[in-house]
C-alpha cells in the first residue's frame, strides 16, 4: 500500500526517495526480499517515530532554541515547574531522560539561573532541583509559546480525532506490558 499513491523509487540509489516512498520501499523489500511478515507494524512505528521527530524538532527550533535552550532542557524545566522540587532521579523518570542527562542539564540550568540545587533531606548525597524565580518567569513565557505551537499542530485534527489519537497512543503504551518492553525509569 503506497502513501498517497506513490510508487517506490526503482533506481537503486535512493536519491529519488522521500520519506513516504522510502517507507513504501522498505515495506516491499522487507516483505518480498527478506520475508519479514509484519509490514504494517514496521510502517506504524516508522510513521510514529517520524511524527514524533518532526514535532519535537519543530518545537525545539521554533520555541526553545530561540530562547537559548534545547528540547531536553525544556523537558527538565517543565517537570520541575509543574511537579515542584524533585530529586534528580524522579525528574529523570518524569521527563523520560537518563539520570546522567538530568545531572548534566541541571549543571547548565543552575549556571543559567533557571534551576537551584539544594541539599536533600534523605542523606548527605541527595539533592533537590527546583526552579528559581527567574526559571518560573521564563517557564511562563516559554510555555505560552509552546502551548500556542501545540495548538497549531493539534488543529490539523478535529477534537474527536485528537481524543482518538490520544486513546490509541495510550493503548499502544499500555500494551507494552504484554511483552518485555524496555524504557527509561
Amino acid at each position: 500500500m503506497n502513501h498517497i499513491g506513490r510508487a517506490p523509487a526503482a533506481n537503486g540509489t535512493g536519491e529519488q526517495l522521500d520519506f513516504w516512498s522510502f517507507v513504501d520501499l522498505a515495506g516491499h523489500r522487507l516483505a518480498d526480499e527478506f520475508g519479514f511478515p509484519h509490514r504494517l507494524a514496521t510502517r506504524l512505528l516508522l510513521t510514529l517515530n517520524r511524527a514524533s521527530a518532526i514535532v519535537t524538532y519543530d518545537l525545539e527550533s521554533t520555541v526553545h532554541r530561540p530562547r537559548g535552550h534545547s528540547w531536553a532542557a525544556f523537558r527538565l524545566l517543565f517537570v520541575t515547574w509543574l511537579a515542584g522540587p524533585l530529586e534528580p532521579g524522579r525528574a529523570a523518570t518524569l521527563a523520560g531522560m537518563s539520570r546522567a542527562a538530568v545531572s548534566n542539564l541541571a549543571k547548565t540550568l543552575v549556571a543559567d539561573g533557571m534551576l537551584a540545587r539544594t541539599p536533600g533531606a534523605r542523606d548527605g548525597r541527595s539533592v533537590i532541583l527546583s526552579l528559581t524565580d527567574d526559571g518560573r518567569r521564563a517557564m511562563l513565557d516559554i510555555f505560552a509559546a509552546q502551548n500556542e505551537r501545540e495548538r497549531q499542530w493539534a488543529d490539523v485534527l478535529t477534537e474527536t480525532e485528537q481524543r482518538m489519537l490520544i486513546m490509541l497512543l495510550d493503548k499502544l503504551i499500555a500494551g507494552r506490558e504484554q511483552f518485555d518492553a524496555r524504557e527509561r525509569s
